[in-house]
């Protein structure tokens, strides 16, 4: 209830800051000439601007506004409303600008336009480096620099615009209205290239071993270094920094591999799927690491059930995993059904370790491989409803279900689930293909 209040309340605030610019800066403008088209023109410019600010918010990585919904619905939100801005301020450019580039030569445009059109061109690299990242074949780490320096440039350049097109600024109140959105863009800035990174950097990690694992994984167990560690929820994540300033621009978000209940190190795994994850086995015990978390609500401590069902494809198996050493470590003897969903049985991390648990917990593991071994007597193929039916308890309504792996899984999962019965407020999903 406390997690449904809380996101009423942001969904409040992003209404509030689209439209109170529009009102605050629109009211009492009358200027002779001035028709519709050119006030329905300045109103889609107001709302992409506070569009293009809430973008930075949602992306500061602060837990209150992640945890009513989720790091990845929130990721996902941020992409969505970046088409929609984008749609705002190109329509704003096109029924505003024809009539400035007509009144002046393009190399003696006034200064209003001139950031208007920085603008709109640092918006546009933004969405194409961001939609076509792996078409463009560009990193991880260079997409982040890029994305970073546009957004930052686009929301800057915006303002300035504002602010010289003074006519819809023209009265102190309103003047006062912009300066408390600037200062507010401007304190996000802080907060994530100044404040946070400064609070990483005084609270360092620092690689006590480096484990291969089966399936391409490397597992880094980290130790804090002059502080008391962090406490997590089995199944959460963090943006680490290995080997670098907390203050450069490029962090990645992993898993935690390790049960909640273990004192002193965290584990991590990492699957290698290109970019900086195909680096990780290089990595040297002794590097210091930093970590901002823990992130994310995608845990069995969020979600209270009589037992719970884990499907994981993948990499997914890393916070199973966590949630399923916590559940041992704990002694809950709540039934737990784990989907373990691989290319084939040498691709699957921990395996040993997973039939191991089987030991210690009421556990029922079910392996789901697309090229199974001759004579596999096991699950082949892919995850479906028929497959869940087979193995599921009669008690399965009461379990809560938590999924993660590639999305085509989680599409196709959130399809069969409710097939078998499963009411959607028990259904939990964790979506890694952010980017």
């Amino acid at each position: 209830m406390r997690a449904a209040a809380q996101g009423i309340v942001w969904v409040g605030v992003f209404l509030g800051v689209c439209v109170a610019p529009l009102a605050f800066a629109l009211m009492g403008v009358s200027r002779p000439g001035q028709g519709f088209w050119t006030d329905f023109s300045v109103a889609l410019g107001f709302v992409g601007l506070a569009l293009m600010g809430i973008e930075f918010a949602l992306v500061a990585r602060v837990r209150a506004v992640a945890e009513p919904f989720g790091t990845d619905a929130v990721i996902q939100f941020h992409r969505e409303i970046g088409y929609v801005g984008l749609a705002f301020v190109l329509t704003h450019t096109a029924l505003s600008g024809p009539g400035v580039f007509a009144a002046f030569p393009l190399t003696e445009l006034p200064w209003r336009a001139r950031f208007a059109v920085l603008a709109v061109l640092a918006l546009l690299v933004l969405m194409v480096t961001s939609v076509w990242r792996r078409r463009l074949r560009l990193s991880y780490e260079v997409w982040q620099v890029l994305h970073t320096v546009m957004a930052t440039l686009a929301v800057t350049a915006a303002l300035v615009h504002v602010l010289l097109v003074n006519h819809y600024v023209d009265s102190l109140w309103k003047q006062v209205l912009w300066a408390v959105m600037s200062a507010a863009f401007v304190g996000l800035l802080l907060w994530i290239r100044v404040v946070r990174p400064l609070r990483l950097w005084r609270r360092p990690w620092v690689v006590e071993q480096v484990v291969p694992e089966r399936g391409r994984t490397t597992v880094l167990v980290l130790r804090p270094r002059g502080h008391e560690g962090l406490r997590f929820q089995p199944g959460q994540f963090a943006w680490i920094t290995v080997g670098r300033s907390p203050f450069s621009v490029t962090s990645h978000p992993f898993s935690f591999s390790s049960s909640a209940e273990a004192d002193g190190t965290v584990a991590i795994a990492i699957k290698a799927l290109g970019d900086f994850t195909s680096s990780v086995s290089a990595v040297r015990p002794g590097t210091t690491v930093y970590v901002d978390g823990p992130h994310g609500v995608f845990s069995i401590d969020q979600y209270e059930g009589a037992g719970f069902c884990l499907i994981a494809g993948g990499v997914g198996i890393v916070p199973a995993l966590s949630m399923l050493r916590t559940l041992a470590d704990r002694g809950d003897a709540r039934p737990v059904v784990l989907f373990s969903a691989h290319r084939d049985l040498d691709s699957i991390p921990f395996r040993e370790e997973i039939d191991e648990l089987t030991g210690r917990l009421n556990l029922r593991v079910v392996h789901v491989l697309e090229q199974p071994p001759p004579g596999w007597t096991g699950e082949s193929g892919y995850i479906d409803a028929g497959t869940l039916r087979r193995h599921l308890p009669s008690a399965n309504p009461r379990f809560q279900f938590f999924i993660c792996g590639p999305n085509p899984m989680l599409d196709a999962m959130e399809a069969a689930i409710p097939e078998i019965g499963i009411p959607a407020d028990r259904i939990h999903t964790e979506r890694f293909a952010w980017v």
